[in-house]
């Protein structure tokens, strides 16, 4: 692997040499921020969140309680009432495995949130890097920030307060 990224280093360094294209990064976290509407739906879903989490956490206090309370009294029960309230245990325990997927799961109500509260943000970004890589000749701009894979940036490169700026100028 580390031979096939040398032999195509070997091919690519003289155009990258003789090419002169302008690169550059910035650094998303950076940007969201400074941006006081990302700032905003941040705050917005941590409260979402938040609430869920409290919601959530009620309900398995509950769920403990209504256990301790059954293993205390199971043995004085009859059979009967002991298999009606482990029904009980496993409802309250399906309700809080699907309340916890339907609010936090990967297509739950908080990612779906948070794709509607920040793709427009994200769009509004995008419009500003493209800007500002057209205005100054950027022919890249990499994200610092992301996992791509970036072993070294001069500090000369950063876009990142070019970007701010034109979303404070808009």
């Amino acid at each position: 692997m580390k031979t096939k990224f040398f032999f195509l280093y070997i091919l690519l360094f003289p155009v990258l040499i003789f090419s002169q294209q302008k690169i550059g990064y910035v650094v998303t976290e950076n940007i969201m921020k400074e941006l006081t509407e990302a700032v905003d739906a941040q705050k917005q879903l941590d409260n979402i969140a938040s609430q869920w989490q409290e919601q959530l956490k009620k309900m398995q206090d509950d769920s403990k309680k209504k256990f301790e309370e059954y293993d205390q009294r199971k043995l004085f029960l009859s059979d009967r009432r002991r298999d009606e309230m482990e029904k009980e245990l496993q409802d309250l325990d399906s309700k809080i495995i699907e309340f916890r997927t339907q609010k936090f799961g990967n297509k739950g109500e908080l990612f779906t949130k948070q794709n509607d509260l920040m793709k427009p943000i994200q769009e509004k970004i995008l419009k500003a890097i493209k800007s500002v890589a057209d205005t100054d000749g950027y022919e890249y701009i990499f994200d610092k920030s992301s996992s791509t894979l970036l072993l070294y940036s001069n500090e000369k490169n950063d876009v990142t307060q070019k970007v701010i700026s034109y979303l404070k100028a808009k």
